[in-house]
């Protein structure tokens, strides 16, 4: 998966559209990202005791990584990521300036 923890990136497609987040948490496993203030939906919870109230609660789902984009740090740009083979180790570059993100 092309896309990390703390990355800034842009949402292409659905109800979030255009909208810019950081990626709070990675499942490789579903292949889905967490996005801070993305994809927000109300949960309806019941009382848990006896006199507690029953409230409406905004949570974050997963979104698909397809329908995300990587922004790169250098040029500001929503663009796709390649690798790069180094001596070391493979990086990622972004595939509109070629700069390592």
């Amino acid at each position: 998966m092309k896309i990390r923890k703390s990355d800034l990136v842009l949402v292409t497609s659905g109800d979030d559209r255009l909208k810019k987040g950081k990626v709070v948490k990675v499942l490789p496993a579903e292949n889905k990202v967490l996005i801070e203030g993305v994809n927000i939906i109300k949960k309806h919870v019941k009382p848990k005791r006896n006199g507690e109230k029953g409230q409406i609660v905004q949570i974050a789902k997963p979104i698909s990584v397809s329908k995300v984009k990587l922004i790169c740090p250098k040029c500001n740009v929503a663009s796709k990521t390649g690798y790069a083979a180094g001596a070391e180790k493979k990086t990622r570059i972004c595939k509109k300036c070629g700069q390592e993100i």
